[in-house]
């Protein structure tokens, strides 16, 4: 499956944004679908899970950001609100096959499936 991500872009502190993430190919199996982020000399941090069961999100964007799909457009997006400097990050979407894990992120070393990432920079 091949992912492409849009909608990054750069904000004020308190704005928002949505990115999208169009899936392409083998879109027929089970994937867990997830967003990830990278800030400049850091790790990659899971920002939020979805499969057919629910939906999980990282402590530091609860209540702040959703994560949702479209099926019929092959496209996961995720809402971003109350936007903060510290979520000024590359953002990808990955997918692998089978479920979520539901109570937690599936770990970043998990997914096989990657876009190339969109930036989103949040200025103060």
């Amino acid at each position: 499956v091949e992912l492409t991500e849009s909608g990054g872009g750069e904000v004020q502190t308190g704005g928002s944004l949505r990115l999208s993430c169009k899936a392409s190919g083998d879109t027929e199996a089970t994937y867990c679908m997830g967003w990830f982020r990278r800030a400049a000399g850091k790790e990659y941090e899971g920002v939020a899970t979805i499969d057919s069961h629910g939906t999980t999100y990282a402590d530091s964007v609860k209540d702040r950001f959703t994560i949702s799909q479209d099926n019929a457009k092959n496209t996961m997006y995720l809402e971003m609100n109350e936007l903060k400097p510290d979520d000024s990050a590359m953002y990808y979407c990955a997918a692998e096959g089978g479920y979520c894990y539901g109570d937690f992120l599936r770990p970043v070393r998990e997914y096989t499936y990657w876009g190339q990432g969109t930036q989103v920079n949040v200025s103060s």
